[in-house]
């Protein structure tokens, strides 16, 4: 187990009275956390023929590179992009990628960062959009000829040319289009409407299901349509109401056009998945029902011969997880998980919902996945990943042979990282709370107890998993010696209905209680010293980090917030101007309204914002620092040029600010003299 040579440390050292000692390492710099991924966005081709991914040498701008899985000894087909950076790429068909990229963008008073998606060739020579382009008829056609011209539906493995889109243009917005994207003809299979959207395909590429937005009496609800196969007659099966937040979806098809598989949370606690008779109008039987988690989808085969075939299920356990049906990829997954080391422990759970105590198999370390596999089951990608691995690819070949593709952040020295565990701790009023904790390197920095920082997640409909932290925040600072709380503070999704609904108007609140009783669990654990606690949060945690330092308890001695929407005034507006959040998040947005409150700060704070930011107005962050200058209180304030709020934003550069800028704020102006390692 990786955690017994910090327990071993502290055990002797207690024996023989001394404190163990601090082995301080030049720590690791930012840019290893920051620079691009090495190598991400790893697919093979349905013919097992050639494996892409995004590629960032020594740190440079993402290229996509192509090779040929027979020859991966030979120098990939590289592909750049000059005007635009290159956020994934994926295989459309066989000798087809689609590539997606962002770039700022700026026109009169928008200021924001601009997507788009091209089909490309496995050289780059050729790169055009899903639609052909069209020639511009107004200034208002000219500005959305800017962004995505469709939205793909459906990439038919079955159909070597073609692949379904919705319509993004201005004339024929939502029409549902038929695309060879090698010639680029076209064929429109459904004219587009303002009631109807996300519409699928069943396993014949034929439109099958929409969905509707309307209300019934002034409540809003959406319908999930079905088109019977035998007289293509449209006919709704269910409805739920945004006030009743039970969503229904369709995940999957099967080759009997009257069944079909959904997703369901009406009644239950966590969502299950089910099969559904269409004629009968009634669920017959359930695929998956976890006792402890929500389930997520079907994962089916997109070969030619049994395209289609249910393969597994995913659900959401302490990370995204798989359980495989299939004979032959249960084998390999349980083959690859062997021989790549990982190791999986069994830790005391307590259902939030339920209260009943069950032992939860969880990962320790990085774990490995199949991720990806040609449709003849010969080739396979493999990706050994966890909080203290940033990730390393692998080919698998149905002889068991295993060949490394290449690792994330080669430079990152592993050793150097802290360790994470799943835990949990009682709130005040008695309700479970899930969080994921990571603990410095012991060798180097002792047993304990350490500077905190407490990091809430966004949303904050959402939630954290067992994995890497792809904005680096969390083991930069395990690496400069502190322990990191994520709580999974009520309100949080992907745990279950009880643990979500009971963050409905409790911002500041009892959302904010989960997590100042994270802090006292730690301190009680000796993990955390009661004078050196932080709490850091990006977007909703940013917000959570404004409340915690007008809320006055004593526990932080410093608050960050990124990009957080201090103003509830104004969040509870815009979800009120949209007619489906004014009845589905609307009302849960309730609390302390940080911004009115911002002259009552306890503590220092750092706040930052992009000033390219389209979900949380930088104007939020702007307001709350001038109410801290007028009222005299001691902050700091940073706005970085061109970030927007999303990760995707983020260029390079941008997320090391963060982290170096974050870190000397801690080490100098937190609290009396800072709380770094080294005070």
């Amino acid at each position: 187990m990786r955690f017994v040579p910090r327990l071993l440390i502290a055990t002797v050292a207690s024996l023989l009275g001394l404190t163990a000692p601090a082995l301080h390492a030049a720590p690791l710099p930012a840019k290893v956390f920051s620079d691009p991924p090495a190598i991400s966005n790893v697919q093979i081709s349905r013919d097992g023929k050639h494996i892409v991914a995004l590629t960032s040498p020594a740190g440079q701008s993402p290229t996509i590179s192509v090779w040929a899985t027979d020859a991966l000894d030979k120098p990939p087909a590289v592909i750049s992009a000059a005007k635009v950076r290159i956020l994934g790429v994926s295989f459309l068909k066989n000798d087809r990628l689609l590539v997606r990229t962002i770039q700022t963008f700026t026109q009169g008073n928008d200021k924001g960062h601009l997507t788009r998606q091209y089909v490309s060739d496995l050289e780059g020579k050729s790169w055009t959009t899903l639609l052909p382009d069209t020639r511009a008829k107004s200034e208002l056609e000219a500005y959305l000829a800017k962004f995505d011209d469709a939205t793909l539906i459906d990439t038919l493995p079955a159909d070597p040319r073609h692949v379904v889109v919705e319509d993004a243009r201005i004339n024929t917005r939502g029409d549902i289009v038929k695309v060879d994207i090698y010639s680029g003809e076209t064929e429109r299979l459904m004219r587009g409407s303002d009631r109807f959207f996300g519409f699928d395909l069943d396993l014949k590429g034929e439109i099958r299901t929409r969905q509707e937005l309307n209300y019934d009496k002034g409540a809003v609800y959406i319908a999930q349509w079905i088109r019977d196969p035998t007289n293509g007659e449209w006919s709704e099966h269910f409805r739920w109401y945004a006030k009743d937040r039970e969503p229904v979806s369709i995940v999957g098809f099967t080759e009997d056009p009257n069944i079909i598989y959904i997703s369901s949370s009406r009644g239950r606690d966590k969502a299950g998945l089910y099969v559904y008779d269409i004629k009968a109008r009634q669920i017959v039987e359930p695929l998956l029902e976890h006792k402890l988690f929500d389930a997520g989808g079907v994962i089916t085969s997109s070969a030619v011969r049994d395209y289609g075939r249910v393969l597994g299920f995913s659900y959401a356990g302490p990370t995204n997880s798989i359980y495989w049906t299939d004979e032959t990829l249960a084998a390999l997954n349980k083959g690859l998980r062997t021989a790549l080391g990982v190791k999986t422990i069994a830790m005391n759970w307590v259902d939030p919902a339920t209260g009943a105590a069950t032992r939860l198999p969880v990962t320790d370390g990085a774990d490995a996945m199949i991720t990806d596999w040609s449709e003849d089951l010969k080739h396979f990608i493999v990706e050994k990943s966890g909080p203290g691995n940033p990730g390393e690819y692998y080919l698998l070949n149905a002889s068991g042979t295993l060949q490394l593709l290449g690792k994330v952040r080669p430079d990152l020295d592993t050793a150097s990282l802290g360790a994470t565990r799943l835990v949990q701790y009682a709130a005040r009023d008695g309700l479970m709370i899930p969080a994921f904790l990571t603990t410095p390197p012991a060798g180097q920095f002792g047993p304990g107890p350490y500077p905190t920082l407490i990091e809430p997640h966004g949303g904050p409909w959402a939630r954290d998993n067992l994995e890497w932290d792809t904005a680096g925040w969390v083991q930069y600072f395990a690496s400069r010696g502190y322990a990191v709380l994520q709580p999974q503070f009520r309100g949080s999704e992907g745990w279950g209905q009880k643990l979500w609904r009971a963050g409905d108007g409790e911002w500041g609140q009892k959302m904010q209680d989960d997590k100042d009783d994270g802090v006292k669990w730690l301190i009680d654990q000796k993990i955390a010293a009661p004078d050196a606690v932080a709490m850091f949060g990006y977007s909703y945690g940013g917000y959570a980090a404004l409340a915690a330092a007008i809320r006055p308890n004593g526990l932080y001695q410093c608050a960050i917030s990124g990009a957080g929407a201090g103003d509830l005034a104004s969040i509870k507006q815009a979800t009120f101007d949209n007619r489906l959040q004014r009845e589905f998040q609307n009302p849960t947005i309730r609390g302390l309204d940080a911004l009115e409150q911002a002259k009552t700060a306890q503590i220092p704070l750092f706040i930052y914002h992009g000033d390219r930011d389209t979900n949380v107005d930088v104007k939020q962050s702007r307001k709350f620092v001038d109410a801290l200058k007028a009222a005299g209180k001691p902050h700091r304030y940073l706005e970085i040029k061109d970030m927007g709020h999303g990760f995707v934003t983020m260029e390079p550069a941008m997320l090391e600010t963060q982290l170096v800028e974050i870190e000397k704020y801690l080490n100098t102006e937190c609290g009396p003299g800072g709380i770094g390692p080294s005070r």
